[in-house]
């Protein structure tokens, strides 16, 4: 799962037995055993080519690339503007990117016209420009920071006086500015990171077993399959979204409208809205996250908010509307920050604790062999190494980086920024940007690390950092509350974009890929997406004129979250409702104790629910828990009839759920931006077609 800026596990991949010597070894480096394997990979590979780092950057990776890049910033912002739970694209991205090129050297070898053949390197160069690209779909802020600064979520936050309403040009200037700044702040340690400290990025090394499976003949045939069946779901679920906007021509309406669990549940968000984008993301998610989900929903629209509901007259005013933050929605709300901070504040300290004594333990093992970790020293004489290992470390030390050009680039970008950054916002003065850009490359090397031990981003839990600290430093008079939402965009782009880069060397570390040619990819990937993703959010803007509102078909949750709590680190806690403050303390030292104990459990504490997921229905119900639980549903009843198919195929079937759903929301967005509305409006069981029912009934 990733909650806006953090990004978690790239999700299963699809190896089965087609594929058996492969699946073995990605089993054995995944249950974390050494390197040695009975079955060496780059023996398979051995009579293969390595192509030099400019034939690894095709024009062909170029243009599927971006095709995949927009169809898939499509999903993410869908995703973002919806519930902001983001799974793993990153299987989709490479059977998708396999799919795509293969088809087109095949055409072209059938001609004869091929004069290049698609490599295992040119795969991953695709995946990686791929997810830079549709990673600033999240990192950008367009479903938290960067939407919680329009006029729109401040007037639902009651504070109507500081906002900076989106623009194409500011936004597009704005990543520009802060989204290569994380991509030369660990370019110079990547040696040390990947062949000096050995980290795992189980991310990379997954997406790495992927792509080199995919490349063998028996995994290039099962790649085929897992295509066709991503194709057939993509069909479904586009042609299912397109039949229930049909009906949808009105409020509360259609499918989505449907009270499957009874009106009474229905009023408290309690329904299956019949979405394929979340089936197939419960597919992905781990079960323990759907189920976290479902229970976070129970626990505040089953029985909390109906309880400080009867408190209406007494806790707060009888005369506020349900989405006053005076009232009821500021218990949905601010319950929701604490447990999420509770949470950030948590992994935080553990994720820095592990990155800590790791470094330690490095050091100290580096110390005692008289080996420093330099950036330029050769690592391939320390016995013992395997093939592999010394085909990949050649290959990842042909092509260096050279330093300098990574801390030139830094300091180029940051000069550039400080200067820009002040025109965009006012409120963010110059040595805000400057105490954020000395500290940051050592915040991007925490995140770095600990995503490779981890596979844990916290980039959402950096910018949080940074919204009290700048916007506390800014205070009210100053436009704090713009303040702290934009350095949180600068330290979300910062830190989520140094993980991703070196969870991608890692990939190219495993494909024999050129760093060169994967710091390339990222560069022209992040560069597509600083475009792509703003036009993307613009379509959803204009189109939607109730995007952000709570009841939207898109409400952005964590806009107002964001916004709210820059506000809570600028003004303090009077603008709470009563008692609002002592729940969110009791919150706050629930999602603590609720990890605490999940980790002191280890392996037999899989059941304990996780506070993250928990806060996410707080504020707009657990009506999409249900369609991720169906989906976790369909899996497990998969896996007890067929678990070998189940692991081969599900997540072709949950990415082509996702991408259909995903991709149905641009023409919809075009119809709704030419005033085109659905012919029908079908209501479901609505409380007047009840009336006239009991008066039929009745007469």
């Amino acid at each position: 799962m990733a909650e806006n800026g953090s990004r978690g596990s790239r999700g299963r991949n699809g190896l089965d037995g087609e594929d058996e010597e492969v699946h073995k070894s990605k089993a054995r480096e995944e249950g974390g055993e050494e390197e040695e394997k009975e079955i060496s990979v780059e023996r398979v590979f051995i009579c293969r080519e390595v192509p030099p780092w400019r034939r690894q950057l095709t024009i062909r990776a170029l243009v599927v690339s971006f095709v995949l890049s927009v169809l898939f910033s499509f999903i993410v912002m869908k995703l973002n503007l919806t519930t902001g739970i983001i799974p793993s694209l990153n299987v989709s991205a490479g059977l998708l990117g396999f799919f795509f090129v293969k088809t087109w050297t095949k055409f072209l070898d059938k001609s004869g016209m091929l004069r290049q053949p698609f490599t295992r390197q040119e795969n991953t160069v695709i995946q990686t420009c791929v997810v830079a690209s549709s990673g600033i779909a999240f990192s950008g802020g367009f479903g938290s920071y960067l939407f919680g600064m329009s006029e729109r979520i401040a007037n639902l936050s009651s504070d109507k006086s500081d906002f900076k309403n989106p623009s194409l040009g500011w936004i597009i200037g704005f990543l520009f500015v802060v989204s290569f700044l994380g991509l030369f702040s660990v370019v110079p340690l990547r040696k040390i990171m990947i062949i000096d400290f050995k980290l795992t990025y189980p991310s990379g090394t997954a997406t790495a077993h992927l792509i080199n499976s995919f490349h063998t003949p028996q995994g290039a045939k099962l790649a085929k399959k897992q295509v066709r069946v991503l194709g057939k779901f993509f069909s479904l679920s586009f042609l299912w979204g397109f039949f229930q906007w049909f009906y949808t021509s009105g409020d509360d309406c259609g499918f989505q409208a449907f009270p499957s669990l009874g009106l009474k549940a229905y009023k408290y968000k309690f329904y299956f809205d019949f979405s394929a984008i979340y089936i197939g993301v419960g597919m992905i998610c781990p079960y323990i996250i759907n189920i976290s989900v479902l229970l976070g929903g129970i626990l505040s629209w089953g029985i909390m908010w109906p309880l400080i509901e009867d408190k209406k007259g007494d806790w707060f005013s009888a005369e506020l509307s349900d989405s006053n933050l005076h009232g009821l929605q500021g218990y949905r709300v601010f319950i929701a920050i604490a447990m999420i901070l509770g949470d950030g504040l948590y992994n935080f300290i553990k994720v820095l604790s592990h990155t800590l004594i790791g470094m330690y333990g490095q050091i100290r093992d580096k110390q005692r062999e008289n080996v420093l970790p330099v950036a330029g020293q050769d690592s391939s004489s320390n016995p013992p190494l395997s093939y592999d290992d010394q085909r990949r470390i050649q290959s990842f030390l042909k092509d260096q980086i050279p330093s300098y050009y990574a801390i030139g680039g830094y300091v180029a970008i940051a000069a550039v920024s400080i200067v820009t950054l002040p025109h965009i916002f006012s409120q963010l003065k110059w040595y805000y940007i400057l105490v954020i850009y000395v500290v940051a490359p050592t915040l991007a090397f925490c995140n770095a690390y600990g995503a490779g031990l981890t596979d844990w981003s916290l980039a959402s839990t950096y910018g949080k950092l940074a919204i009290f600290t700048i916007g506390a430093w800014a205070g009210s008079a100053h436009g704090g509350v713009l303040a702290g939402l934009a350095a949180c965009g600068v330290m979300m782009n910062i830190v989520s974009t140094a993980s991703d880069l070196m969870q991608d060397f890692k990939t190219g570390y495993l494909t024999l890929s050129s760093p060169r040619s994967m710091f390339v990819s990222q560069i022209i990937g992040t560069t597509m997406g600083c475009v792509i993703s703003p036009c993307v959010f613009w379509i959803f803007y204009k189109a939607f004129d109730d995007l952000g509102t709570s009841k939207s078909e898109y409400p952005a949750p964590y806009a107002i979250v964001y916004r709210n709590m820059a506000k809570l680190g600028v003004e303090g806690f009077s603008s709470l409702p009563k008692d609002c403050l002592l729940l969110c303390y009791v919150f706050f030292g629930s999602a603590i104790l609720i990890n605490m104990v999940k980790d002191l459990l280890g392996k037999r504490g899989w059941f304990i629910p996780l506070p993250m997921a928990m806060a996410i229905p707080f504020y707009i119900g657990p009506y999409f828990a249900i369609d991720m639980c169906v989906g976790s549903f369909i899996l497990f009843v998969w896996e007890k009839v067929n678990k070998a198919k189940a692991d081969a195929f599900g997540p072709a079937v949950a990415s082509g759920l996702i991408c259909g759903d995903g991709i149905w929301t641009l023409p919809a967005s075009i119809l709704a931006l030419a005033g085109v509305k659905p012919p029908i409006c079908m209501k479901f069981l609505s409380r007047a077609t009840n009336d006239r029912v009991d008066a039929f009934l009745n007469s």
